[in-house]
């Protein structure tokens, strides 16, 4: 697969058409109530794309994939190595850069592509935090994890991975890994749902005045 015909899947994607839709009902909305009224079209239109617009930039700001949910009790696991985008250290509860990583409320947070070797699976890019800096990963470019291969969002770093994954996760060539996998390049996270949203909104407009028309 190209970058480009990656790019073009990524950006749409039946998550980001399908969050578009409401967005777009919102902001088409927001923009009938404000010329033509009635005033609760208005208010709703408004609150739906305030709404929208937080969560959207909750999203540009994680700056990728997403945080990691814990591995399910019993399910499925299994090992892939990963690249390390970035360490930092973020409070635990808001997730905001600290400036002590000793600080007792703040954490580890890895930014990882995981790279699984499931077919069908894509890399991807996702954030893992964890207290302790498992893996020495502040000081490698490498890493092994751990995720639920049903549900790849599930991620951990395991303290004690196994040794053939250590040396896999080794031969990993990072300009490749960051050419493969991870959010769009050069547009914000979050922003194919807010372009979407926009052509869904003019397509309801046009729609709306066709059929008053």
């Amino acid at each position: 697969m190209t970058r480009a015909t990656r790019l073009v899947r990524q950006f749409f994607s039946p998550v980001a058409l399908l969050t578009a839709v409401p967005v777009g009902a919102a902001f088409a909305a927001l923009v009938r109530g404000a010329a033509e009224g009635p005033f609760w079209l208005l208010l709703t239109g408004l609150t739906v794309s305030a709404l929208a617009l937080f969560f959207l930039g909750g999203v540009a700001e994680s700056g990728q994939g997403g945080r990691a949910l814990a591995l399910r009790p019993g399910g499925p696991r299994a090992y892939a190595p990963a690249l390390v985008n970035s360490v930092r250290a973020v409070h635990k509860e808001t997730g905001q850069s600290v400036i002590d990583p000793r600080d007792p409320k703040s954490v580890f947070a890895f930014d990882l592509t995981v790279v699984p070797e499931e077919p069908g699976l894509p890399a991807y890019r996702v954030e893992v935090c964890h207290p302790l800096d498992l893996q020495d990963l502040l000081h490698r470019e490498w890493a092994v994890v751990e995720y639920d291969p049903r549900q790849p969002w599930r991620v951990v770093v395991p303290n004690d991975p196994p040794r053939e994954w250590l040396a896999r996760a080794q031969r990993l060539d990072p300009e490749t890994v960051r050419a493969t996998g991870g959010p769009l390049r050069g547009l914000p996270a979050g922003s194919q749902i807010l372009v979407l949203g926009a052509v869904a909104a003019g397509v309801f407009l046009w729609l709306l005045g066709t059929l008053a028309g």
